[in-house]
This record gives C-alpha cells, sequence and structure tokens, in this order.
C-alpha cells in the first residue's frame, strides 16, 4: 500500500508542500517545466537548493509577472469585498483585479492545461479558503475577493500540490497534527492571533498545537490543502520509506524550517473514523431525506438510518453518520442544522479499508468510471452506477446488461 506521510512539524505552506513533494519525483527539475507550461496568468515556478539547520532540501518561488509577494505567503489571502477598493498597489504597479471564487474558476477551468480531475480538485481548495473567509468576515462567499498577487500565487501552490499528488498517486494520505506557530501576525485587517482566523476555520477538527516558535507556521492556503488531502492525522504508520523529500521556508528558526513527506509502503490500511449518531421521532420521510442528502454534500463518508422504537411507543429513526476526524465539527453542526435532534452521541472507531482509485476508460458506450479497490489480498473492480444507468437508458437495455457490456470493454 502507497502511503505519503506528512511530518508537520514547522507547519504547512503551500510552497514547502511543493517543494517536499517535488523531491519525491524521478525528474523534479521536468516536473518544474510542466507546471509552468499549465497556463497560470504570469506565474513562473523556480525550483532551487536549500539548506536548513544543515539540512539540504529543495524551496520553492513563484514569480507573478516577474515580482514575488511582498512577504512568503501573506497570511491572509482574501477580503470582503464592500471593505476594500478594488485596486492594489504592489511594487509600484497598480492591479484593478482581485479575484473572487468565480473569476478563479474561470481560470481554472477555461485557461488551464489540466485534466478534469486536477482542475476540480483545484477549486475544492479555493471553496475551503472561501467559505473559511466567508465565516471569518460575516459575508457571503460571493463577497470573498482575493488579491491578485496572492491569488496567482496561492493558485500556483495549490495547483502544483494537487499536480504532485496526482503524479505520485499515494493509495493513502497520513500527517502528524499541524504546528500553528504562537504569536500575532499582521493581515489586511490589522494585527490577529496565530493561526491567522481563516487558518484556525479551517483546521476545525484536525489536530493542531502551538508551541515556542514565533510566528505563523500554517498558512490558509497549506491548511485547505491538508484538510482537502489528508485522510488522517496522527502518528507516522509502520511503513517502509522510500523516499523523503524536504520542502524548505524561506524563514530561518532554530528548528529546520520545513515540511518532510515519506513516500513508502505499508501492508495494512488502519483509518480512525468517527461515528456520529441521533434518535428523532418527530421528522418526516422527506426531511431525514434531505438531511442524508445535505450531510453526505457536507462530507459524509456514510450516512444511513434504522427504523427504532423510542419512549412512549414512538416509532423513531436512529441517524448514523460516518465521517473522517477532520469533518467532525462539520458534520456535528450539519446535523443540528438539518434534524431535530436535541443531541449528538459520538464514538471513535478504527476502520480497515481497501485502497480505492476511480480510473475512467473510454468506451463504445462513452465514458464508462470503474471504482477500482485492493489490499488484504483481494481486488474489486466495479463499474459507477450513474455511467451503467447512462447506457441502460440509451440502449434501452436493462441495468444489469449494461453492466455486462461496461465488463467487456
Amino acid at each position: 500500500m502507497k502511503t505519503l506521510y506528512l511530518d508537520l512539524g514547522m507547519g504547512a505552506a503551500g510552497d514547502m508542500l511543493t517543494a517536499a513533494l517535488t523531491e519525491l519525483l524521478p525528474d523534479p527539475e521536468g516536473f518544474i517545466a510542466k507546471l509552468n507550461a499549465v497556463g497560470i496568468p504570469g506565474a513562473e515556478y523556480i525550483r532551487e537548493p536549500s539548506v536548513k539547520c544543515g539540512i539540504a532540501g529543495t524551496h520553492i518561488r513563484v514569480r507573478i509577472n516577474g515580482e514575488e509577494e511582498g512577504a512568503p505567503h501573506t497570511h491572509e489571502h482574501a477580503h470582503p469585498a464592500e471593505e476594500h477598493p478594488h485596486t492594489h498597489t504592489h511594487g509600484g504597479h497598480e492591479h484593478h483585479h482581485h479575484g473572487s471564487v468565480g473569476e478563479i474558476a474561470h481560470i481554472v477551468n477555461d485557461h488551464l492545461r489540466l485534466p478534469e480531475k486536477i482542475k476540480a480538485q483545484i477549486m475544492d481548495v479555493y471553496s475551503i479558503l472561501a467559505e473559511a473567509e466567508s465565516r471569518v468576515h460575516g459575508v457571503p462567499v460571493t463577497d470573498i475577493h482575493f488579491h491578485e498577487i496572492g491569488t496567482m500565487d496561492a493558485l500556483a501552490d495549490i495547483t502544483a500540490v494537487c499536480m504532485l499528488l496526482d503524479e505520485i498517486a499515494p493509495d493513502q494520505i497520513v500527517a502528524s497534527p499541524v504546528h500553528v506557530g504562537a504569536g500575532t501576525v499582521k493581515c489586511a485587517h490589522g494585527t490577529v492571533p496565530v493561526p491567522a482566523p481563516a487558518t484556525a476555520e479551517i483546521l476545525k477538527g484536525i489536530p493542531a498545537y502551538g508551541g515556542g516558535i514565533r510566528g505563523e507556521l500554517c498558512t490558509p492556503t497549506g491548511a485547505a490543502l491538508l484538510k482537502r488531502f489528508v485522510a488522517s492525522f496522527g502518528e507516522m504508520p509502520v511503513m517502509a520509506a522510500e523516499r523523503i523529500g524536504y520542502g524548505m521556508g524561506a524563514k530561518d528558526f532554530e528548528t529546520v524550517n520545513c515540511v518532510r513527506a515519506i513516500l513508502g509502503e505499508t501492508k495494512q490500511v488502519k483509518h480512525k473514523i468517527i461515528g456520529l449518531s441521533c434518535n428523532v421521532d418527530d421528522m418526516t420521510a422527506e426531511e431525514i431525506g434531505f438531511a442524508t442528502e445535505m450531510l453526505f454534500a457536507a462530507g459524509a463518508n456514510e450516512v444511513f438510518t434504522v427504523p427504532i422504537g423510542m419512549k412512549k411507543n414512538r416509532p423513531g429513526t436512529l441517524i448514523c453518520v460516518l465521517c473522517e476526524e477532520a469533518r467532525k465539527t462539520d458534520m456535528t453542526e450539519a446535523i443540528f442544522k438539518h434534524t431535530s435532534t436535541l443531541g449528538i452521541r459520538e464514538s471513535v472507531m478504527e476502520r480497515h479499508v481497501l485502497a480505492r482509485e476511480t480510473v475512467t476508460a473510454e468506451t463504445e458506450y462513452g465514458t464508462v468510471r470503474r471504482k477500482n479497490a485492493q489490499g488484504y489480498g483481494v481486488y474489486r473492480s466495479k463499474a459507477e452506477y450513474d455511467d451503467l444507468a447512462r447506457i441502460a437508458k440509451e440502449k434501452g437495455i436493462s441495468l444489469r446488461e449494461a453492466r455486462a457490456l461496461a465488463d467487456d470493454e
């Protein structure tokens, strides 16, 4: 089982994650050339050697139209549109564009030369960022705008990490608890505590800690990438390391300022998963169905219901939700929002899983996606229901016959 472990003892930022992951590749410079050909407006990736506390690693710089941000990864990349003018002066040049999430989606979907899968992952990360900023500033997501230089710099980091993870293709990603730093940091709105508000919002449900190092160690972009891709947080699993990468930050501390990425093999995959459940006896079938849809949309791994008998002989429903530990807080909020329960029970379980991947094949019947799973000495492959249903409707055949056609391809 190919496992990627991220050591976040000095936090996480997009450039540090990018640098660490490039060191896991057989041809890092060739990959940098790929990044520079993707089409991010004005972006240029520069990979250079870096030594921190006697440890050799890699540092990644991103120039946007020949400029770099004034500080390594500004602390908050977004602001409410109505609070700031739409002209930003940077290095003597005026930039008149502040990208909304919609404008970023336009760049990603219409201009970047990337597979659709990676474009979707980039937008997942931006959604996490925008939703966090929305909650922090108390404005709708549509009113969140990103500074032009900061936007392209963050987009460069997010794009690079998504492409690198697609290239490395780990079966699972595990990370240590996140060191966020301590003290205060200056941002567009003044001085704020570390972790910065957007970072703290994103890290809800993710194990994190402060420490004696003064400064911002985890940026909003780094936190959003972790939230999107890391399956579990904890100690390094038992694994045989094959490659190790060191992604260096720009600043110097007494401790080596890096993200360490370790790629290797684990024989068993075991995840911690959270079970949340509640009993209800005053919701209609339609309300329960809608709540189930909303819980899946909020990121639940599984939602299921069981008919039960409750007090006073009332028929009721047991609603059970399984989710990753990092999503526990969001899932709890969603359960209270979409059900009538007054209390939620929590349990922590260990889950043994097969490594899964989704592959896409072009057939004479159109695109068919397959879910492949393997591990523990077994291998399984199954075509996606939605694709089978489409074939069945188009051909006027049964679902069983559509599955047989797809399996023959």
